[in-house]
């Protein structure tokens, strides 16, 4: 009987370790997006968040240049770009997971759609409408390969995996913003050519690191360290779009986590983590009247620290091959270069970008809670963008100082001041890129996030 007893105690205490290799909870967004708690997950959970959002910059209008006078479109409110003031629906989500299959807990799925005001249902500052934001089912079958398909966020920089509602600030880096947030163009936005007919704008919405494809990943326990893996391949054409080409982005992951106490998006660990992203985009050279195939790779490694009253992190991350590169002149896109009469071609401002060009960024952050309610936080970043040719190079930096009042667990406010700035290096200060970029507002902005 003593023998019986314990071989069934050494069989729970294996069974008990594989499951926890195989189901942790921490801050593991692969897990925590992809996955549902066999034990715990309903046929069907409705939720969602909502933020409204105030952000109130000066308005300063480009300095220099063709369009002097026309508004500065790093001074104004996207994805509209039709003021610098105002308040507005950021996100608005509404979604339902879980187990919608009784006969098979190993299956679940999770289904999430955009009211909110954004690149996601706006396409090229135009009227929004809603969205898919996810749609995906995840198969949980294959010990140390769980394997997910549909549409999701891709495994990427920790900024933009890790879920928005938990975000500690407002607005996302410079690098985020313009080279992991994709637009996608039929042209490259420059005015030289036959090719040219109008203004060069997005054919649809912002990628929002989201594709369409499939996802092997799984987590597991090594040495009192979550080591967790991605492996993707998806369409590289944006929210619930075919594929335009007849090559798939490919997407490495790989992190290890160590756990200190709690679980969920807001658990204490320090975790390390490195990614990459590569893929190919075609698209119409305007100065040469042809389509041409680009690559498009982005790559990054940080870390994430949170234990107690303090929160980290860092990360360098850089863009090779097609990369964003704002608007002609830093104007907002359809302003007439010299204003009314009507234009000829190549005097409306439009996107533009740089097909063989690279980038690179940094960040760092650091946050301390004062009390459970009140956490204050500031984050230092830096992006160099169009670093192979030295007229192309633009710096900006942004440092930004922010407060959460946390009301309860699901309900806060956070307040950001963004002390931003850019320059063109190595051209003149009297350069008018340099009189231009001299003209970044410093930024307000106000958030309410409501998670139920």
């Amino acid at each position: 009987m003593k023998q019986a007893l314990k071989k069934v105690a050494l069989a729970v205490a294996c069974a008990g370790g594989m499951a926890a290799t195989i189901q942790v909870e921490a801050a593991n967004w692969l897990m925590l997006q992809g996955t549902e708690p066999s034990s715990a997950a309903g046929r069907a959970k409705v939720w969602g968040f909502l933020q409204p959002t105030y952000t109130s910059m000066k308005g300063s209008e480009v300095a220099a240049g063709p369009w002097a006078g026309n508004e500065a479109q790093f001074n104004q409110l996207p994805p509209n770009l039709s003021s610098s003031k105002g308040f507005e629906i950021r996100r608005a989500r509404i979604g339902v997971r879980g187990q919608g299959f009784p006969l098979d807990p190993k299956v679940n799925y999770f289904f999430l759609a955009e009211f909110g005001n954004n690149g996601i249902t706006s396409t090229g500052g135009g009227n929004g409408q809603a969205r898919m934001d996810h749609a995906s089912v995840t198969l949980n079958h294959i010990p140390g390969a769980r394997v997910r398909v549909g549409l999701f966020k891709v495994p990427i920089s920790e900024e933009m995996l890790q879920a928005i509602h938990v975000f500690d600030y407002i607005n996302f880096t410079n690098f985020g913003f313009q080279q992991l947030l994709e637009r996608f163009f039929d042209a490259d936005g420059a005015k030289v050519g036959p090719a040219f007919n109008g203004p060069n704008v997005p054919n649809g919405p912002i990628g929002a690191v989201r594709d369409q494809g499939i996802q092997v990943f799984d987590t597991f326990n090594t040495g009192g360290w979550d080591t967790s893996y991605a492996v993707m391949l998806g369409n590289g054409n944006g929210i619930n779009r075919q594929d335009n080409n007849d090559s798939l982005d490919k997407y490495i992951y790989l992190s290890t986590e160590k756990v200190y106490a709690g679980k969920g998006p807001r658990v204490q660990s320090l975790k390390l983590f490195a990614w990459s992203q590569t893929g190919e985009r075609e698209i119409f050279l305007n100065t040469t009247s042809v389509m041409e195939t680009f690559d498009r790779k982005r790559s990054g490694i940080g870390a994430t620290y949170r234990k107690g009253k303090i929160r980290a992190a860092a990360e360098i991350l850089r863009a090779d091959g097609m990369i964003f590169a704002g608007t002609d002149g830093g104007a907002v896109v359809g302003s007439v270069a010299g204003g009314p009469p009507a234009p000829v071609v190549g005097q409306i401002a439009g996107f533009n970008v740089q097909t063989e060009e690279k980038a690179d960024a940094y960040y760092v952050h650091f946050g301390y809670a004062v009390t459970r309610s009140l956490e204050l936080d500031i984050r230092h970043d830096v992006m160099n963008r169009g670093t192979e040719v030295s007229s192309n190079e633009r710096k900006f930096t942004t440092t930004t100082l922010g407060a959460q009042w946390f009301f309860n667990l699901k309900n806060r406010l956070a307040i950001n001041y963004e002390i931003r700035s850019a320059e063109a290096p190595n051209l003149p200060s009297t350069d008018n890129a340099n009189l231009i970029l001299d003209e970044m507002d410093n930024r307000l902005s106000l958030q309410i996030t409501s998670i139920f």
